[in-house]
């Protein structure tokens, strides 16, 4: 049973935010009651990967492949040409994996919370499915089972793409060092060596971990009826677990004693064969606590916001470095904040100059203090954008949605991200203390220990290596397999080609009519 425990008319969002628990699987149920046409849902679960095979990932393509009310091959696809939605899709983060959508109609909304709640809750977790999605080996020359083997697979040859890109090697390679003991050192989108190592059991294994009803979050925004949704969750979902005390929870990093400096290889772009990148990066406090996120935001704007902010023109105007680094800013998405500022474009043999100079740099300022006029300013800016409607392409109910859920996942209050107006008070309380943004940046940055130096060292044969770590995994399997594995494998490929061909009824699935 759903009891309300909490609830706040948020003015400056025009809604009322009710948070109710449900007894018995100790899962919360976040309705913003708002006036607004469009409906929003969301379910959400904690997902901490454990490894890099990318298994959060390859679980939600895999979820949205059938499942045991709607077993076609591709209910999302179909229900878009079967429904009035606004948006429809499924995100996996590093730390959670969410299923949102919006519509305008009632039915449509009834439909589409049939479907996803199905789909996550109880998915066909197929075979065929996972190595359409995950990654499956197939001989080069089809029937030739003595022909070379190359491995395929959705989510194999995404993460392959995603990974060729350098901020992403810059981001991965700075997390494994940053968050050594975490599971932040982890890709969650999944690293294609590791893909290859990813079975269907261990998938399947980590669905019933995670997407069971006391990992979840339901979110709904709008002209909504709590209650139906409740009974709706209860009569679909609940009825079919029993409650688990299995905590899943992001344990907070472990705190080094004093500065890492770490150098690792990348494939530079064709004519920038000599660009070193640096980054120097920091772990502060914890994203889900508004106050904390507010404070570090105002510190990152007031170094970094335009030309004029002394940590960004320090980095413009120095010749150790071409451009900025693309990792330079705060990161907000992780359990605890990261603040970096780097330089591409930099010579062999002068991370330690970087380091000096942004340390140097940050001194200074705490040395000569920050004008009033700037703080100000750059608290106007920020609460600006605090409180903007992005043009992101999400439904405004749900972009609300996902400020919130990180103190969902962390078990914090979502109350006090929603309500910021609550949070500024405290922060311009806070600025009314003397020095108290120099004495934040001394903290937070100048004497923090758990402070990495991280470099990218630039190597023409870096993917080549990458690429032969994969073939010798192929080499290995391939030396491994019998006639009759060899056989399997042609067995699958068309079974595959078979079942992608395969016409589903549509009228498995609900719509919506004229008369709705």
């Amino acid at each position: 049973m759903f009891n309300l425990e909490d609830q706040k008319y948020i003015k400056l969002l025009d809604l009322n935010a009710q948070i109710y628990n449900e007894s018995e699987f100790n899962c919360k149920h976040i309705h913003l009651d708002s006036k607004s046409d469009e409906k929003v849902f969301m379910v959400a679960f904690r997902t901490i990967p454990e490894d890099s095979t990318g298994v959060a990932h390859i679980l939600e393509h895999t979820a949205l492949c059938g499942s045991k009310k709607y077993p076609v091959r591709d209910p999302f696809f179909m229900m878009i040409r079967r429904s009035l939605n606004t948006f429809m899709n499924a995100f996996t983060s590093s730390d959670w994996t969410a299923y949102p959508f919006a519509t305008l109609n009632d039915k449509d909304f009834k439909n589409l919370l049939s479907v996803y709640l199905d789909s996550s809750f109880f998915p066909n977790l197929d075979k065929l499915d996972f190595f359409q999605e995950g990654h499956r080996l197939e001989f080069k020359e089809e029937n030739n089972t003595e022909s070379e083997l190359e491995i395929k697979g959705v989510v194999f040859n995404e993460m392959k793409g995603a990974m060729s890109s350098i901020s992403s090697q810059l981001w991965h390679g700075m997390s494994k060092h940053l968050y050594s003991s975490s599971t932040y050192k982890y890709n969650s989108g999944g690293n294609p060596e590791d893909i290859i190592d990813l079975t269907h059991e261990y998938l399947v294994d980590f669905h019933k971990k995670h997407y069971h009803p006391s990992n979840a979050t339901f979110f709904t925004f709008g002209d909504v009826n709590p209650k139906e949704i409740q009974e709706f969750i209860n009569n679909n979902v609940l009825k079919n677990f029993e409650p688990s005390n299995q905590k899943i929870f992001v344990q907070n990093e472990e705190r080094i004693k004093s500065p890492k400096t770490v150098s690792e290889f990348y494939n530079p772009l064709p004519n920038d064969e000599k660009n070193h990148h640096v980054v120097l990066s920091w772990l502060l406090g914890e994203s889900h606590d508004p106050v904390e996120l507010l404070e570090s935001y105002l510190m990152s704007n007031i170094l970094l916001d335009n030309s004029a902010s002394p940590l960004r023109k320090a980095l413009e105007s120095t010749k150790l470095g071409k451009s900025l680094s693309p990792l330079t800013g705060l990161e907000t998405d992780h359990k605890e904040l990261v603040f970096a500022a780097g330089l591409e474009g930099v010579e062999s043999n002068t991370q330690d100059k970087v380091e000096s100079l942004i340390i140097d740099c940050l001194k200074k300022v705490v040395r000569d203090g920050i004008p009033q006029k700037i703080i100000d300013s750059s608290l106007h800016q920020l609460e600006i954008r605090q409180r903007e409607i992005t043009g992101s392409g999400m439904p405004y109910g749900l972009q609300i949605m996902l400020s919130c859920l990180p103190a969902c996942i962390h078990n914090d209050d979502p109350l006090k991200v929603l309500d910021l107006d609550s949070s500024f008070t405290k922060v311009k309380e806070n600025l009314k203390q003397d020095n108290y943004l120099e004495k934040l940046i001394e903290e937070k940055l100048i004497n923090n220990t758990h402070r990495l130096n991280y470099s990218l060292i630039p190597d023409v044969s870096f993917n080549k290596k990458n690429e032969d770590k994969i073939l010798k995994k192929i080499e290995e399997k391939s030396k491994r397999l019998s006639k009759t594995d060899r056989k399997e494998i042609n067995i699958l490929a068309k079974n595959l080609k078979d079942r992608q061909n395969q016409e589903d009824n549509p009228e498995i699935l609900p719509k919506v009519t004229k008369q709705d």
